[in-house]
């Protein structure tokens, strides 16, 4: 299972550390907790080293190396301790199992396909179970078919079927990268040349963010031309989300509409005549 000496050495001293009894355990987890007492942490975990070698060997179907489930499995061990509370009156070990199970969990995600998948916890239930729970609906009944077999799973783990066709593709499958050509004589077309996106291009992004801010400048300067008056109408008929009618800028301001209009007209020339100050270019536009 592992290869490593070191590894080996890790098994046997996690296999020879005595069992906790009740009353022991709960001593050893108050003193962490009350007094932060790094040898009882240190007993803790030692003697619960077995549990996570253990459920790391239930893993090692994914192909991925059990001294790292391991060593995952340490941290969420660890994570357990720092967050037990002996006052519960529940032993350690059925409190770490969750954290040290999720941590594997996690890892393996993260590390079985360069294609991040179970995101969601139905999803995590779907890749952790289906192999198992398809294994176990198949057996005897070999003239089931997949879309028979896709839906019993996704009634037992609570998914939709096209979830669980998905998941069974991504499991029966390797990885494929988008540069493999189609052809076998690696001369022809790659993947990604028959992936379409209808998204500009980035360098066609970043000249539009890029002109979108220099115009923001500009106006944000021209505006400095404007009285108060001019720019709290410009502000509220041009440049808000809603456009205010010149009745209601009326009332507020205790004029008429008639001279929002005007006062309007007016600072819309101020503006066009300082940004035509700035940039001559304008004119010819």
């Amino acid at each position: 299972m592992i290869q490593d000496s070191a590894g080996r050495i890790m098994v046997r001293a996690a296999m020879a550390a005595p069992y906790l009894e009740r009353d022991h355990e709960h001593e050893l987890a108050q003193r962490w907790k009350d007094r932060r007492d790094q040898h009882a942490l240190n007993q803790i975990v030692i003697a619960h080293m077995r549990l996570v070698i253990s459920m790391a060997a239930k893993f090692r179907y994914f192909g991925l190396p059990v001294s790292d489930l391991i060593q995952e499995g340490h941290i969420g061990l660890l994570e357990a301790a720092a967050r037990f509370d002996p006052e519960r009156e529940v032993r350690f070990s059925t409190y770490a199992t969750w954290w040290i199970r999720a941590s594997m969990q996690d890892y393996i995600l993260r590390n079985w396909s360069i294609v991040r998948g179970g995101t969601s916890s139905a999803q995590k239930a779907l890749f952790f179970n289906l192999r198992r729970l398809r294994a176990r609906l198949g057996t005897g009944t070999e003239a089931l078919s997949n879309h028979v077999l896709y839906h019993q799973v996704a009634t037992a783990l609570g998914v939709s079927d096209e979830d669980v066709a998905i998941m069974d593709a991504r499991l029966s499958a390797p990885d494929s990268s988008l540069n493999a050509p189609l052809a076998d004589d690696g001369n022809g077309a790659e993947r990604m040349d028959f992936l379409v996106s209808d998204a500009p291009l980035q360098d066609e992004v970043v000249g539009n963010v890029i002109d979108i801010e220099r115009r923001s400048g500009w106006l944000k300067h021209a505006l400095e031309a404007l009285n108060e008056r001019e720019l709290r109408i410009i502000e509220e008929r041009r440049l808000g989300d809603e456009s205010a009618t010149l009745e209601e800028l009326g009332e507020t301001l205790g004029i008429s509409k008639e001279r929002v209009r005007q006062i309007e007209v007016r600072a819309l020339e101020k503006l066009k005549a300082a940004l035509v100050k700035q940039n001559p270019e304008f004119l010819a536009a």
